[in-house]
């Protein structure tokens, strides 16, 4: 997170001052400040925080130090700065810490070595501790504006026995540019920062009480009436932070908390890059969400008694009251992967083809394109559902529709994808059907044609799949353009798995594009069938299986989609016209 953190401090003689402040680096470090790695210049420790390393480094020329080139150098000079307004004495290391996960350095001093944030960190320390109060002066407040930088300021007060009103006014500022970052980190920030101040108080009390009980101030105030006071203003009044609270490794410490607020505060939140309108799988995905938590709550309120709900639950055959059951298989399987399943037996599209052969997963993805039936028959549920999850991504979201497993044969209407345990009998019809195929698994012979090529694959070694279909249709015919280009990328061995999802991904894509086209085209402008073709044409799909492809798909559309499309065909113009 690019921003810096800083305690201030309002001195009574020299006004607000800034007394420790942590900023990010990203790039190497400002001259002098890495040069303590060398053993001649000054002791070093080192120690782990939360995957920071911290360091003392020894910076020639700081600011606060009045070195000899405090000419030039953007801070106060040395006569300027008392003992209260100094943090770090002369000839005292910095602070750096190494983030090894990110690369990035936070580096603590007393002010900023850029002249230009000097500038923004200084005049953030002054509106924090004067105009920019917020009621009863303690607590935070926001401002800032987009040339200075935007300021989350949390002001509070330090006991002190010899100050005026025996306390002392500081500040905790977090400086960034980034309006709605600084502002989303609110809570955050108030939580951490208010845990920092409260450390700081309670060590500045203990100190208080015991200089208090040794030497009352306020007794020994009131007996020498208030010319001591004014006096006391010209002389060594103000006392270090670290004279207030007794704590000698206070500064170490500051740099420590203020590291980990940087890094934590800049690893909470993350950007997402949305580009474009969500996709159609995206929209149905949140239909279904949507659905699912409506009947959901439908369960929950309605006025049957959860045995009697239980108890008709395994008497339900039919689809429609399937999907009114949230714990349903299939319709879990719709929604996505909403329970935790085992190891995926089957990798990819590319490892099922290996296993299957190639003429037979040709066949198969055909039909799965086509929108047939796809049944499979098997005793291990997780092998059918395993296969079920990689055939289900060559098809667009809405159009899919799987029992993953079941006892007796489901019809065509109701699933597209259907597992089934041996024993169950296929209709005949089906058997003989063009547009249905099915994939039985066998035990495997001696003779099994699909050799154990790696341990991975020990699972399937003992099983044998004879895919069959009614018709020739899948092998006869060239197939559906994008068969076509899924089987090359499959076989293109220089692509990696991730790479052909990603392929797989821009195609449904692609032809999801060329539906929506086509639905606008027939559905909701009711064009003849000649243009109808001449579009085709153009689209590239004027094939009979790109057609029945682009056909089937169309069932997939989210309704929001054809909503959408709906509500521009019957808008008030469109009305009038036709009046």
């Amino acid at each position: 997170m690019n921003a810096i953190v800083a305690l201030c401090h309002f001195c009574e003689l020299h006004g607000p001052r800034t007394l420790f402040c942590t900023e990010v680096l990203h790039s190497p470090l400002p001259q002098g400040a890495g040069n303590g790695d060398s053993p001649g210049q000054g002791e070093q420790a080192e120690e782990e925080e939360g995957g920071i390393q911290m360091s003392s480094r020894i910076r020639s020329h700081s600011p606060a130090e009045g070195a000899s080139a405090e000419s030039n150098s953007p801070g106060p000079k040395k006569s300027d700065m008392c003992e209260g307004c100094r943090s770090l004495a002369a000839g005292h290391p910095g602070y750096i810490s190494h983030d090894k996960e990110t690369s990035i350095k936070y580096v603590s001093h007393q002010h900023p070595n850029h002249p230009q944030l000097f500038s923004i960190v200084r005049q953030a320390c002054v509106r924090s501790l004067s105009c920019e109060v917020c009621p009863g002066r303690e607590g935070p407040i926001f401002f800032g504006d987009e040339q200075h930088g935007f300021v989350f300021s949390h002001t509070f007060f330090i006991k002190d026995s010899l100050a005026r009103g025996f306390q002392r006014w500081y500040s905790i500022i977090a400086i960034m540019m980034d309006r709605i970052y600084l502002i989303n980190s609110w809570p955050f920030l108030l939580e951490k920062i208010r845990g920092i101040i409260d450390e700081l108080q309670g060590k500045a009390l203990k100190v208080f009480e015991a200089e208090q009980y040794g030497c009352p101030q306020r007794a020994q105030r009131m007996n020498t009436a208030f010319t001591p006071f004014l006096h006391q203003r010209n002389g060594n009044a103000a006392r270090s932070l670290t004279s207030l609270t007794s704590d000698e490794n206070l500064w170490a410490c500051l740099h420590t908390s203020f590291a980990w607020l940087l890094k934590a505060c800049g690893s909470r939140l993350t950007e997402k890059l949305l580009e474009g309108a969500p996709t159609e799988d995206t929209l149905v995905q949140m239909e279904k969400l949507a659905d699912l938590e409506e009947e959901s709550e439908g369960w929950d309120n309605s006025e049957g008694e959860e045995e009697e709900r239980t108890l008709s639950v395994p008497e339900v055959t039919d689809g429609r009251e399937l999907a009114k059951c949230p714990t349903t298989p299939s319709l879990l399987s719709d929604c996505g992967s909403w329970l935790p399943r085992k190891l995926s037996i089957f990798k990819s599209l590319r490892h099922m083809r290996q296993v299957l052969g190639a003429s037979s997963f040709r066949m198969l993805a055909w039909h799965v394109l086509m929108g047939n039936q796809v049944i499979w028959k098997g005793q291990d549920m997780d092998l059918v559902q395993s296969a079920f999850d990689v055939l289900r991504t060559m098809l667009p979201v809405g159009c899919v529709r799987i029992i993953p497993y079941s006892n007796q044969y489901e019809e065509a209407y109701r699933c597209n994808f259907l597992g089934l345990s041996p024993h169950v009998q296929i209709p005949s019809y089906i058997q003989t059907s063009e547009f249905a195929v099915i994939v039985e698994v066998h035990p495997a012979t001696c003779s099994s044609v699909y050799p154990v090529a790696c341990d991975e694959d020990q699972s399937l070694s003992k099983y044998e799949f004879v895919v069959t279909s009614g018709g020739p249709i899948a092998t006869d015919r060239v197939g559906p353009t994008i068969l076509n280009k899924i089987e090359a990328a499959l076989t293109n061995q220089n692509l990696s798995v991730d790479v052909v999802d990603q392929c797989l991904v821009c195609l449904k894509e692609e032809w999801m594009n060329k539906v929506k086209v086509l639905f606008k085209f027939t559905k909701v402008d009711s064009r003849p069938k000649e243009d109808t073709q001449k579009l085709l044409s153009i689209l590239g799909a004027a094939e009979e299986d790109n057609v029945k492809l682009l056909k089937f798909w169309m069932t997939g559309l989210s309704k929001t989609y054809k909503s959408h499309l709906m509500s521009t065909v019957r808008s008030p113009t469109s009305s009038e016209s036709r009046n």
